[in-house]
């Protein structure tokens, strides 16, 4: 054997041995706090936690955010407020961390406090309430120098309602991230998933929903256009209402409301009873107006549907109370009238009697006036010839007399026929019932229209809510 061929075997078994040392099969590099070690890890050390974590400040820390929608918590319409529970990973380069997994026993990753180390500021635009969630205490580095830290956090943040179409909407909230201080030259933001695998991950992590029902989640990344920009990721949530309760609590009961409004127009209109009860459902509709302001933000640019149906089936049963107060108005006319009538008839029955005897005793005293005096000149002693002549000519006068005042009488009773065809004639049209009938008539035209209008306004309503 050569002197070459030894050292070369003397060589290799040197190697050897510093390999079982030094390399994966040395049990003494084989724990965490090696790998730290190594690393000068330590909470003090202000390399590590102070700077931004290049080697040259020109070059930016590219940092990957990934945010999957744990559930849904809370939508408050009133105060726009969107609730969601989130987690969020983020994920850049240190470039001052690095190992080689040989030399500590295939450690490949560290789990540490996450104070060792300097994290981006990112920050959430819509936020409004802090986050009160405590923040993950650690993060995890690996032996290429790539660090994550995961958060999961209950946000509480601003989301503009649209509520045109409630309770079938459908809202979308935006969570903006962005550095708080940080422009393009130092941090460069880029979404790790896009909008079909943010959506997918998060229907499979996702737990409750409550009253919203999850789309999706698109995802938007705006690249500032200069270095004194901020780059900012937009993850956009589009859910949508279960409307089963408000339909059920609000919808159905106003149009059971309007049912019975229809169904009082068989109520009789002579009594109270129907005023009443009208009064008592536009009562209830007015409750629930109330309860749907409550929930209803004020801030809303147009007039939701919801409330174009409640506000419509309110002036219909109004309209229909006031036809109601009409036709008791024309029934107690009606009834004003007949007792009016009923009084014209008993004075006129006196006045007739009255009127009646005094005409009796003036004709009866004229005509023993008449005969009186014929008596008188018969008694006397005078001359007979001149006494009958005379009676002749007064009998003759009586005679005329009674034949005109039986043609004036003639005339009177064609005049007194003719007279009471008019008054016959026009008392029908103003005869006891004349109001009441009249009263029939509005109701019956006013309940054709009452439906035709309901039926357009409720087909009306529908469709928009159908074309939402």
């Amino acid at each position: 054997m050569s002197r070459t061929d030894v050292a070369v075997r003397m060589l290799s078994g040197f190697l050897f041995l510093l390999f079982l040392t030094d390399g994966v099969y040395s049990e003494d590099n084989c724990s965490y706090q090696d790998v730290l070690n190594y690393l000068h890890l330590t909470k003090n050390n202000e390399q590590y936690v102070m700077t931004r974590p290049v080697r040259n400040y020109k070059r930016p820390t590219r940092v990957y955010l990934e945010v999957l929608l744990y559930a849904i918590l809370d939508v408050v319409e009133k105060d726009q407020k969107f609730i969601p529970y989130v987690w969020t990973v983020m994920r850049w380069h240190n470039e001052y961390i690095s190992w080689d997994p040989n030399q500590f026993c295939g450690i490949d990753n560290v789990s540490l406090p996450s104070e060792f180390l300097w994290k981006p500021d990112l920050t959430i635009e819509e936020m409004t309430e802090r986050d009160k969630a405590p923040p993950s205490p650690y993060l995890t580095i690996n032996d290429k120098g790539d660090v994550e830290v995961q958060n999961d956090q209950v946000l509480v943040s601003t989301c503009r309602m649209h509520i045109y179409n409630f309770p079938f909407d459908i809202q979308r909230c935006s969570l903006s991230f962005k550095s708080v201080i940080h422009t393009a030259k130092d941090i460069r933001l880029q979404p790790s998933d896009n909008s079909s695998e943010a959506t997918e991950w998060s229907r499979e992590v996702m737990r409750t929903q409550y009253e919203w029902l999850f789309i999706n989640m698109t995802v938007n990344s705006n690249n500032a256009s200069d270095l004194l920009g901020q780059d900012i990721i937009i993850y956009t949530i589009s859910m949508r209402r279960r409307s089963t309760l408000y339909i059920v609590n609000f919808i159905v009961p106003v149009l059971f409301f309007l049912c019975l409004d229809l169904a009082s127009f068989l109520i009789s209109d002579n009594g109270g009873e129907k005023l009443s009860f009208k009064v008592t459902v536009l009562l209830a509709v007015t409750v629930l107006q109330l309860i749907l302001n409550e929930i209803l933000p004020s801030s809303s640019n147009r007039i939701p549907l919801i409330a174009v149906y409640c506000i419509g089936m309110f002036a219909l049963m109004m309209l229909s109370l006031v036809e109601t107060i009409f036709i008791m108005y024309l029934l107690e006319k009606d009834s004003a009238s007949r007792e009016s009538e009923t009084d014209k008839d008993q004075s006129s029955s006196e006045d007739c009697n009255k009127q009646g005897n005094a005409n009796f005793l003036k004709c009866h005293g004229e005509l023993h006036k008449r005969t009186q005096c014929v008596c008188i000149y018969d008694g006397d002693g005078g001359p007979s010839s001149e006494l009958l002549s005379v009676a002749k000519e007064n009998s003759s006068k009586l005679v005329e007399e009674s034949h005109a005042l039986e043609k004036v009488s003639d005339e009177l009773k064609e005049m007194e026929k003719t007279l009471t065809l008019l008054l016959n004639s026009r008392k029908d049209e103003f005869k006891p019932g004349y109001w009441t009938r009249v009263a029939k008539r509005v109701n019956r035209a006013f309940f054709i229209f009452y439906v035709t209008v309901v039926s357009v306004f409720l087909a009306y309503i529908f469709l928009k809510w159908n074309n939402a």
